[in-house]
């Protein structure tokens, strides 16, 4: 199937600008937003406990609520609705100290007289486990980008490299922004996600350089942006398949994975619209701004192969005896 035949090359780089004003515009409110509002960490982040509750009918929250600040442990506690009106979740700031307390039974004695229900998950984490456990995953991420700014160094040249982690900070800067803006807990699941999107978005990024890499290698065009227009629309058939299957997998695993799964799904979302977007508005122009020339480009492939003729030359030379 092939949405878009390549009988017209479509010019990506003259709005190239705009894109880009749209992009800094998008990151630098993803920036105030974090730095007004905050990311809202989660148990696993931040520490504390989590107690789900499912009821067999409408949980009745107000009543929880009365009953839950009878006991000093629940001081604090918020109650919100996770996924459906019978089923919700208590999230307490604080743990117990004490080993020998298990806060499902003390949970059960506290919600005595509320209705039928059942204590379906208790999540606990300590402070020093959460603050731990958000130092590690800033450092995957860390480790994450320079691994990619290695990778893509090696295999193309360093202008490529910054070009796409440029684009990966332009991914994440928003992503986060998004889960700010709607108030999503930050914990593991979400981090997967952010882990996930820079993957996602640099597999886009690395086929369309590999094409204009292959467009500038085999072409004589000498003008940067033509041969990137025309590289990114041989990739667009491929680039819009790919997006769409994967965005109606993740979006069908939003609207029905249910609420344990819903930041994560939420978080791929965002993340698999602007990675297909960054990798054409944002990656590619980045490498005309870094002023890439292709006739030393193309010079450097000459010598490269010149070396290689004479090396090829130098061996055959040697065993046949002639020196």
């Amino acid at each position: 199937m092939e949405f878009f035949k390549y009988t017209k090359t479509f010019t990506f780089m003259q709005r190239s600008k705009i894109a880009i004003i749209i992009s800094i515009l998008l990151v630098l409110s993803s920036y105030v937003i974090l730095a007004t509002k905050g990311l809202n960490y989660g148990v696993d982040f931040a520490g504390g406990t989590v107690v789900q509750v499912k009821y067999d009918k409408a949980a009745p929250i107000d009543e929880m609520r009365k009953k839950l600040k009878s006991n000093d442990i629940f001081d604090g506690s918020s109650i919100s609705e996770f996924g459906s009106a019978e089923e919700v979740v208590i999230r307490m700031k604080t743990t117990t100290g004490n080993v020998t307390v298990d806060i499902g039974d003390l949970t059960r004695q506290a919600l005595q007289g509320t209705g039928n229900y059942e204590i379906r998950r208790v999540d606990i984490v300590g402070p020093k486990v959460g603050s731990e456990l958000k130092e590690k995953g800033i450092m995957s991420l860390l480790l994450a980008v320079i691994g990619i700014l290695i990778y893509v160094a090696f295999r193309f040249e360093w202008r490529f490299a910054v070009a796409s982690v440029v684009a990966l900070v332009h991914d994440v800067s928003i992503s986060l922004g998004a889960i700010a803006l709607i108030g999503i807990d930050v914990n593991l699941d979400v981090l997967a996600a952010i882990l996930t999107i820079l993957g996602y978005s640099l597999n886009d990024t690395i086929i369309v350089f590999d094409r204009i890499r292959e467009g500038i290698t085999s072409s004589r065009n000498v003008e940067l942006a033509e041969t990137i227009n025309e590289s990114i629309t041989r990739t667009l058939a491929r680039t819009t398949l790919t997006s769409l299957t994967t965005f109606f997998v993740v979006f069908t695993l939003f609207m029905f994975g249910g609420e344990i799964i819903h930041a994560f799904a939420f978080t791929l979302l965002v993340g698999i619209v602007i990675g297909t977007y960054s990798s054409i508005f944002v990656a590619s122009p980045i490498l005309l701004w870094f002023g890439f020339d292709v006739k030393k480009y193309h010079n450097k492939l000459a010598e490269k192969a010149k070396r290689e003729d004479e090396k090829e030359k130098m061996r055959a030379q040697f065993e046949s005896g002639v020196m």
